[in-house]
């Protein structure tokens, strides 16, 4: 039974990685005027900077319902920073302020 499972366990891992050996990247974009990125998983936390619409960022981690995502230096010049005093280097979203993006494009 304990050999059924660790073979299931690593053909889903098998099944995650494509064909370069590197887990695929998860890449979320912004399909309205503006998205909130807030400084930790939850509309209560303060909100870091306004993502504009069309921009892609990449999935670092899932809580729930909520994407943490890297935050790139761009941002700065392309949304409406409200508060990034601290250099943070990512930031969490709502998922239902992103689409996913397809991994081909």
């Amino acid at each position: 039974m304990l050999s059924c499972a660790i073979a299931v366990a690593v053909a889903t891992l098998v099944m995650i990685h494509d064909a370069s050996g590197q887990a695929p990247t998860e890449r979320v974009r912004v399909p309205t005027s503006h998205a909130n990125v807030h400084m930790g998983p939850s509309s209560g936390q303060q909100v870091l900077v306004l993502v504009p619409r069309g921009t892609v960022l990449t999935v670092l981690a899932r809580k729930g319902e909520w994407l943490q995502v890297q935050l790139l230096p761009e941002l700065r010049k392309t949304g409406m920073v409200m508060r990034w005093y601290k250099n943070e280097t990512s930031g969490w979203m709502h998922d239902s302020t992103v689409v996913p993006v397809d991994p081909k494009s």
